[in-house]
């Protein structure tokens, strides 16, 4: 069996979804794999270098990731010499929005393949600006979305494909948890402060609404228009340094969005709302023929030979306990992690030419929703969502 190393840069990995989900889950997953078997005669295998601007972080990081199987992991902040480097094939990023379409021109003048975090960008003019230099240079590119390879939203996949819903009238989303802000000594807060402010490219509208479009487009059906209002419900939170800070972007997102064909989604997204439902996220979509509730790995169906007849009786408690007649959607499957497996597929896609369809221009829809749901909001009214 021939293996064949692919050079890969991961640019930015030092933060807590570059380290978890890129590094560890999926690059680091892959190489302890024994790599990406494409045949009885061929296996790729990722021989990735971490690269940065803080030389003690990349080593911190390399360090303790270090292990038998995989070897030492390389780093450097000399992010040109390896761009020149013909060995690596793959050019990744994960670090700020703002900081990222720098890094993207720098590879693509360099002539990698390049793979990116969303959102790609926080205008959609520049998410358009970098797919096309991407595509003008005919280069390999694609986006990160998740969300996709959720066993959750897998067997939604599969119900809808099954014909269990019948006909879709409506999507339902709940996303969020209560992020602590720091004011507490023993409840520090668990996510960065730039979240919170406008000028780093903070806000929940930027980072949820990019997610919630490719969800829809590839689980439901193409967005026609939106009305978005955001709130930002917790004016000052304590930051790094232990300082309190201003919060001056949204918090919270509350938007509803109608689809060509006629479905309705809406989806509440929050970072100040306590968990009482059956995940993080949950995905409830009501169809002709039968109802499913989706988490991020469980999925429940109801259908219409099911489906109880409730009397409304505000004087009594009800006699039916709801959750009884919904089924548990099995396993069908085994689940990997969604982050590797859409690097399994892109790594492919650069050495054999394999199809990848979530590319930087879908990556700009998501860019787009976004935008349009700000304008929504500062405009209190809806807008239509022209393609691209």
């Amino acid at each position: 069996m021939s293996i064949q190393k692919i050079g890969i840069i991961l640019n930015g990995v030092t933060g807590r979804m570059g380290t978890n989900q890129h590094l560890v889950r999926s690059i680091l997953g892959i190489m302890r794999q024994g790599g990406i078997t494409v045949s009885d005669e061929l296996t790729l295998m990722p021989d990735p270098i971490l690269t940065g601007r803080n030389e003690n972080k990349l080593k911190a990081l390399a360090t303790a990731h270090e292990c038998a199987k995989t070897g030492p992991i390389k780093y450097t902040t000399d992010l040109g010499k390896v761009l020149a480097d013909q060995h690596y094939q793959i050019f990744f990023d994960s670090s700020g929005t703002l900081q990222r379409a720098g890094f993207v021109e720098q590879a693509v003048k360099a002539g990698k393949a390049i793979y990116c975090e969303k959102p790609t960008a926080i205008e959609t003019k520049e998410a358009l600006r970098l797919a096309e230099l991407c595509e003008k240079a005919g280069l390999k590119n694609g986006v990160v979305q998740d969300k996709l390879w959720l066993p959750g939203l897998r067997k939604l996949q599969m119900l809808k494909e099954q014909g269990f819903f019948g006909k879709i009238l409506s999507v339902r989303g709940e996303f969020g948890y209560w992020v602590f802000t720091g004011h507490v000594h023993d409840q520090p807060a668990q996510r960065p402060s730039w979240n919170y402010r406008k000028n780093d490219g903070g806000g929940i509208i930027v980072d949820m609404l990019c997610h919630w479009r490719y969800v829809i487009d590839n689980l439901f059906g193409e967005v026609k228009s939106l009305s978005c209002l955001g709130a930002t419900h917790i004016p000052e939170r304590i930051d790094e340094a232990g300082k309190p800070y201003a919060c001056d972007t949204d918090d919270s997102a509350y938007a509803t969005f109608e689809l060509h064909n006629g479905i309705v989604c809406h989806f509440n997204s929050s970072w100040n709302v306590r968990v009482r439902r059956d995940d993080l996220l949950t995905l409830q979509v009501d169809g002709t023929h039968g109802s499913a509730v989706a988490g991020l790995r469980k999925c429940w169906a109801q259908g219409a030979s099911a489906t109880p007849k409730p009397t409304w009786n505000p004087d009594i408690d009800s006699p039916i306990n709801h959750f009884d007649h919904w089924l548990e959607v099995p396993d069908s499957t085994s689940y990997d992690n969604a982050f590797k497996i859409q690097w399994e597929l892109f790594i492919k896609h650069v050495v054999l030419g394999t199809p990848f369809r979530w590319s930087l221009r879908e990556g700009a829809k998501g860019v787009q929703l976004a935008e349009l749901g700000l304008k929504s909001w500062a405009e209190r009214r809806w807008i239509d969502v022209p393609g691209l």
